[in-house]
């Protein structure tokens, strides 16, 4: 059963769990599950996928349960008329907080039968960080005799495909668990001796304007599973709880 953090005559909201993709595509061709699926079976109703995370993000995702509001919501998400925040453990320690303001050449996915391009002409894409916590461990991942590794807020303020990733990458702090543009050696060190072998991405707070009136609409999804686990192995449950990773303006809306 997925996890409904929102529902109203609208819209559908669930906590999506890591390791699931939002609908059926060409490039997870042997996937048998998808949250599209599983919500409709699950409430008994068709639903509407408006945006997307990736399947191995988890958290805060959005569904229509009606073609007009499909329309509006997705013409949010598409002019960026909303606040999004994501969770994310990353190799090294990245500066207190900053700017990445870094183009990203647009990557076609199967819906735009597009096979022939595999990427098109560089997008403005911009993501914003803040360093939130940190930890330094008595082991040697790489070259080096001690590893280091930071827990992270990204709030991207363009939608482009895989963003947050390809942005982490770009400042040299890959997200740990991406296996396309993290290291290797680092995710399974995770997976191997810290029990997280998921990509520690999560969308932890959306808001967005309702279809109905424009309202904001705000929603948070705790983290939970393995990324809480490693969360309070690192000893950096302060820093989530000191509520610096969602503003008191974004807390859930009964």
């Amino acid at each position: 059963m997925l996890n409904i953090l929102y529902r109203d005559a609208r819209i559908i909201v669930i906590d999506k769990p890591s390791g699931l993709i939002v609908h059926r595509s060409v490039l997870d061709w042997h996937e048998t599950r998808f949250a599209l699926q599983l919500l409709r079976d699950q409430i008994g109703q068709h639903v509407y996928a408006v945006h997307r995370l990736d399947k191995g993000t988890s958290g805060v995702l959005v569904f229509a349960l009606d073609k007009d509001a499909a329309r509006s919501l997705s013409q949010a998400f598409e002019a960026q008329n909303m606040d999004k925040r994501y969770l994310a453990v990353v190799r090294g320690w990245p500066a207190e907080s900053g700017r990445i303001d870094h183009a990203l050449s647009r990557r076609y996915d199967d819906a735009e039968k597009r096979h022939d391009l595999a990427r098109g002409e560089a997008q403005a894409a911009v993501t914003d960080f803040e360093h939130l916590a940190s930890i330094e461990l008595p082991v040697m991942v790489e070259r080096y005799p001690v590893s280091r590794y930071a827990l992270m807020q990204l709030t991207p303020h363009s939608g482009r495909r895989h963003q947050l990733r390809r942005h982490m990458k770009h400042i040299a702090h890959p997200i740990i668990g991406d296996s396309t543009f993290g290291k290797g050696v680092h995710n399974r060190y995770f997976a191997e001796h810290l029990g997280a072998g998921r990509m520690l991405l999560h969308c932890s707070a959306l808001t967005l304007p309702h279809p109905d009136d424009g309202r904001l609409l705000q929603l948070t999804a705790p983290l939970s599973g393995e990324f809480a686990h490693l969360v309070r192995r690192m000893g950096w449950q302060d820093s989530l709880s000191a509520g610096s990773i969602v503003p008191a303006a974004l807390q859930s809306e009964p």
